[in-house]
């Protein structure tokens, strides 16, 4: 009586894609979701050598998935662009009011950057109005 004997090797490849754009946060509550493409290489691998028989099996299953997330409203994309490039000028405009007044503060208690130092290019240009009226 002759026994028989069998080998099933089941291989699968799931890809799971949430729906979720490419987002870039640019500020309290300002996130603007982009288009996105995603390349997801993928490789299974599976060698064998039976024990009662001479032989060698390999069994292999590779290959990649690209996708590619567009959004569908472009107005409120732009909009949402614009929103953050406003937020980024009043980032620039409160930058650069700080400077000018703690320069200032620190000018009217006497004291100054080093004309050496390399933080003395953040005062540089503060000065006080009567110099300009005076440069007329």
């Amino acid at each position: 009586m002759a026994a028989a004997t069998g080998n099933v090797t089941n291989q699968a490849i799931q890809f799971q894609n949430n729906g979720h754009m490419s987002s870039q946060l640019y500020g309290p509550n300002i996130q603007c979701n982009g288009s996105s493409m995603t390349f997801s290489p993928f490789y299974m691998g599976n060698d064998t050598q039976p024990q009662t028989e001479d032989g060698y099996v390999i069994s292999e299953n590779w290959g990649f998935q690209l996708s590619f997330m567009v959004p569908l409203d472009k107005d409120g994309y732009q909009q949402c662009k614009d929103i953050a490039k406003r937020q980024e000028e009043k980032m620039r405009l409160d930058y650069e009011l700080v400077r000018a007044l703690k320069c200032a503060e620190l000018m009217t208690k006497g004291f100054a950057f080093h004309p050496k130092s390399e933080m003395h290019i953040l005062c540089h240009d503060v000065v006080p109005i009567s110099t300009l009226i005076e440069d007329k």
